[in-house]
Formats: structure tokens, C-alpha cells, sequence
């Protein structure tokens, strides 16, 4: 089967002449390519055309952006596109407007939809705004911070995504959230800090040696302070705990790998805490996190004797599913759209330490067992 996305998405600059983008259209359909939408988004000094096509057998990107560039178009730029994602601005905007407002966490992944984002992230060292890169609000020491490398963003679209930013606040887009177990217990779930350090620490301490091991795949007994550091502050990712009053009982961890589309997942709930709901509520989380960073996947590596994470996955309302790689259970896990939930909280997490999410080499993999061997003889 042939993996090419057969919809995308292209917006280009036309020269002011009568009839240039009918002509783009009889190229395209040329190529038995269907034109599914058509805007024009006005810009300083005219407009940017954009098109969503679906393409004909065998008709790669290259060949659009051929056929766009022979009738004088400069500035083009392609991407994937969904059929499902064909809604106008203002009514996506609204949409994700009446989100946020119903949940502030969701900000960064409902301005991520509102800007065709690759990615929307709370920073609080932001790079330098170019036309790619865009600086949406500053509240608190955090930027919300926007990227799309595939194309510039127009100032009508960061009108409208600065709009809405303000309206929920900078905070929203890594605002904590609250959950409640199932005998009462209230848990807090938010990001990580560097202070977290001792409390994640006193977490491993208290977790059993089963549940560490099906965390890491590997025995650990005490962690590194370098690795407590990465466990809360990943290079390539984000950290989220859960706290009920001054402990924190679990920890999850979303890691960026090498393709674009896929993050890697992992979640360590403590013993006293497992069943009762901790390890979904932080799924639910992560995932929207992926979906805010323009993932579409997340994977995590279970035992295959262990079950929690399946269990975890299907409570959290995500669709998953699994195949033995290398001697352990790949959970795939689609994040595409809304995380429905459908189950509560209540209804308990099943199993141990969850997963271990790896990205070989990174600390939160696989990999992560022979950094504990090199430990041990160090």
C-alpha cells in the first residue's frame, strides 16, 4: 500500500492577472486532482490563495507544487491535509473558542487547530519570532508560543489565535487540572518542576520493585539526581505529576522522537494510588498534550504480563492497539481529535507501573536498563 496522504493543503501567491487561478484549477484537474476548498486570505499587499486537493493516482507533492509554480505562483507551501479538518476560519475559531473556555487546559491544543499549528507550547524561554514562529501572549514569565514550518502565518490568523489567547490566558495553555478518585481523593495534575525533584524521588521510593520494573524494564532501587532532572524537565518533551496535598503520587512523561507524528509515552502510578483512576487521568492529559505538539500517536512498551497501561488507555476513552515487538507489547495509541473520556475516573486504573514509554537511548525507554546496569557498577 502506498503511504502518500492523497489531501493536502497548498497556499501560494499568484500574479495579479485575470484568470490565474482558474488556470491553476484546469492544471490541477489535469492531474485528476479534486480542488475540495478554496480561500483567499488577504495579506499586506494582496492576498494568499489556498487550496485543499485530494490527488489523482501517483501524483506526488512535488507535482502540485510543479504544476502551482508553471502559472507564476511563488511562495508555495504545501502540507497534509483532512478531509475532516475542512471547516471555515470563523467557525473553527468559535469552536475552539467555546473549548478553551469550558477547559483553559485545552488552550494550546485549540489554538494549535485554530492556526493549522505544528505545535503551540507554553515556554518560558521562547525563541525569536520570525514569520513561522509566532509570540501569541505573555502573561506570568510564560509565552504562548506558535510554529508552522510549512508555511508563514498571515496576520488575519494570528488576530484571531491572539484573540482567543486572550480571552483564556496565558495560563491556560499549561494551567493545571483536578480530578477526584473514586473514595474521594482529590489529585492535582500539572506540569513538572525542577523542585518536584525530592517529591519524585520519595515517589520511586515508595513504589514497589514490580511496579519499577515494568516502569523502567529494568531494576532500580534509587534514581540518579541527573536522572530525576530529566524525568521532570525531558530535553525533547514534557513532564506532567499528580499531587494529592504534598506527595506526589505518580509521574508521566510525553517524549518527541525522531518522526514528527509520534510521541512516546510513559506513566508511573505508586502502589497505594494504582486502581483508582490516577494513571487515565494523566493519559488524558498527555494526549492533549500531543495533540497541542502536532502529534498524532503516542506509543508506549509494556511487559507483556502487564495490562495497566491497556487498561488506563481504554478508561481515558483512547483508541489503542497493541503488537509484540522485540519482546515486549507496542501500544499505539491514536490521538487524532477530542479525547472523549469515556469512562470516569472513578472506574480505577488496572495493573502496575503502567509503561515504559522508549525511545531507545532516551531515559524514559528501554534504554533506560542499561543506564541502571551502568549505574549499579559505577
Amino acid at each position: 500500500m502506498n503511504p502518500t496522504p492523497k489531501t493536502w493543503r497548498l497556499r501560494f501567491e499568484l500574479p495579479d492577472s485575470p484568470g490565474a487561478l482558474a488556470r491553476v484549477t484546469i492544471r490541477l484537474a489535469a492531474r485528476d486532482c479534486n480542488v475540495l476548498a478554496l480561500s483567499a486570505i488577504p495579506v499586506p499587499g494582496g492576498v494568499v490563495d489556498e487550496l485543499v486537493v485530494t490527488t489523482g493516482p501517483g501524483v506526488l507533492p512535488a507535482d502540485l507544487v510543479e504544476e502551482i509554480r508553471a502559472e507564476g505562483a511563488r511562495a508555495v507551501g504545501i502540507t497534509r491535509a483532512d478531509v475532516r479538518d475542512l471547516v471555515d476560519g470563523p467557525a473553527a475559531a468559535l469552536r475552539a473558542a467555546s473549548a478553551a473556555m469550558t477547559d483553559p487546559a485545552a488552550l494550546a491544543e485549540a489554538l494549535r487547530s485554530v492556526l493549522g499549528a505544528d505545535w503551540v507550547r507554553a515556554l518560558a524561554e521562547p525563541p525569536a519570532e520570525d514569520g513561522n514562529t509566532a509570540h501569541l501572549l505573555a502573561s506570568d514569565g510564560v509565552t504562548v508560543v506558535a510554529r508552522r514550518a510549512w508555511t508563514p502565518f498571515t496576520e488575519v490568523e494570528l488576530t484571531r489565535a491572539r484573540a482567543l489567547a486572550e480571552l483564556v490566558g496565558a495560563t491556560g495553555a499549561s494551567a493545571p487540572t483536578g480530578t477526584v478518585t473514586g473514595d474521594g481523593m482529590a489529585v492535582v495534575i500539572r506540569a513538572g518542576q525542577p523542585s518536584d525533584e525530592g517529591a519524585v524521588a520519595a515517589l520511586h521510593g515508595r513504589c514497589s520493585k514490580r511496579s519499577l520494573f515494568a516502569r523502567y524494564h529494568a531494576g532500580v532501587s534509587a534514581l540518579p539526581r541527573r536522572w530525576l532532572h530529566r524525568l521532570l524537565a525531558p530535553p525533547r518533551g514534557t513532564a506532567l505529576v499528580a499531587q494529592c496535598a504534598d506527595r506526589v503520587v505518580a509521574i508521566g512523561q510525553l517524549i518527541r522522537t525522531s518522526a514528527p507524528e509520534v510521541a512516546e509515552v510513559s506513566v508511573l502510578v505508586e502502589d497505594e494510588w494504582q486502581r483508582r483512576g490516577i494513571g487515565a487521568a494523566l493519559l488524558v492529559q498527555l494526549a492533549r498534550a500531543a495533540r497541542a505538539d502536532g502529534h498524532r500517536e503516542l506509543v508506549a512498551w509494556c511487559l507483556p504480563e502487564e495490562t495497566g497501561f491497556q487498561r488506563a488507555a481504554e478508561r481515558a476513552g483512547l483508541a489503542f492497539s497493541t503488537r509484540r515487538e522485540d519482546g515486549a507489547v507496542r501500544v499505539s495509541i491514536a490521538v487524532r481529535g477530542s479525547v472523549e473520556g469515556r469512562g470516569s475516573v472513578a472506574d480505577g486504573d488496572a495493573g502496575t507501573g503502567l509503561a515504559s514509554a522508549g525511545e531507545r537511548g532516551a531515559l524514559p525507554g528501554r534504554g533506560a536498563a542499561e543506564a541502571v546496569r551502568r549505574t549499579r557498577t559505577a
